[in-house]
């Protein structure tokens, strides 16, 4: 929350991270990242406030690609995806380093919007040696070649390693190429709260005032997502108008 740092102030600018289910768009659970830590520290605390996290499935991004958080959620029960980037060099070179030539496409989509056409191609492969991670028992090969419509001959071509504990007969390809990347709670959350509700500008300073405003957005995006809502801005400025449509969308009459 980048304006809610005091001018005068030197720390970071209060920083909060959330779980939030993919399936409905609402957040379970948030916690502060003061500036004495991390995000990788916050991560147990943060799902030790959901309750039974057996048989759900876990996807961050690649800063929580950590050894510590496979062995957290191995005893919670819970399955997981990672993406693997540059923060785990040696990782990411041995998935690269795999036969992929030789594997075919598990799923394609072809996706047009916003002015441009993206091609994604997702493989698999069932991993028996040569992963130095614990639990791994697929790798994710996901290459998205994206060109803007209007200039059809210039494109680009970016690639995503991914692994997870999950095996073969636990998750189809079309439920692991939608869920690696963790771009739900980006497009669902984030998002959101940046571009409709303008967090990143909102000057709340005093105590825990930031902290309990993004509680709020939360709860705000969660009961609009919850009653069906697509639309985030047009649902806001609807109940905006007539308070009364805001009591009944929480149950208060």
């Amino acid at each position: 929350m980048r304006a809610a740092l005091h001018r005068t102030a030197v720390a970071a600018a209060d920083h909060v991270m959330a779980a939030c289910d993919q399936g409905t768009g609402v957040v379970l659970a948030s916690t502060d990242v003061d500036g004495k830590t991390n995000e990788i520290t916050r991560f147990q605390p943060l799902l030790d406030q959901i309750g039974d996290l057996r048989d759900t499935v876990i996807t961050v991004d690649a800063l929580h690609c950590q050894r510590d958080h496979v062995a957290y959620l191995a005893e919670r029960g819970a399955h997981w995806i990672l993406t693997v980037k540059a923060n785990q060099p040696n990782l990411h070179t041995q998935l690269a380093s795999l036969s992929w030539r030789a594997v075919p496409d598990a799923t394609r989509h072809d996706d047009r919007g916003h002015g441009r056409r993206e091609i994604r191609t997702c493989k698999i492969l069932t991993i028996s040696t040569g992963i130095d991670f614990p639990h791994a028992a697929q790798a994710i090969q996901v290459r998205r070649r994206r060109r803007r419509l209007d200039e059809p001959k210039r494109f680009t071509i970016e690639t995503v390693y991914a692994i997870t504990d999950l095996q073969v007969h636990q998750a189809k390809p079309d439920q692991l190429a939608a869920w690696i990347g963790h771009w739900s709670i980006e497009n669902r959350l984030h998002w959101v709260r940046d571009v409709t509700y303008d967090e990143d500008r909102s000057q709340i300073r005093t105590g825990t005032g930031p902290q309990v405003m993004a509680a709020l957005r939360n709860a705000a995006i969660g009961a609009l997502r919850l009653a069906g809502v697509t639309n985030i801005a047009a649902a806001s400025r609807h109940h905006a108008r007539d308070s009364s449509r805001t009591l009944a969308l929480l149950g208060i009459t």
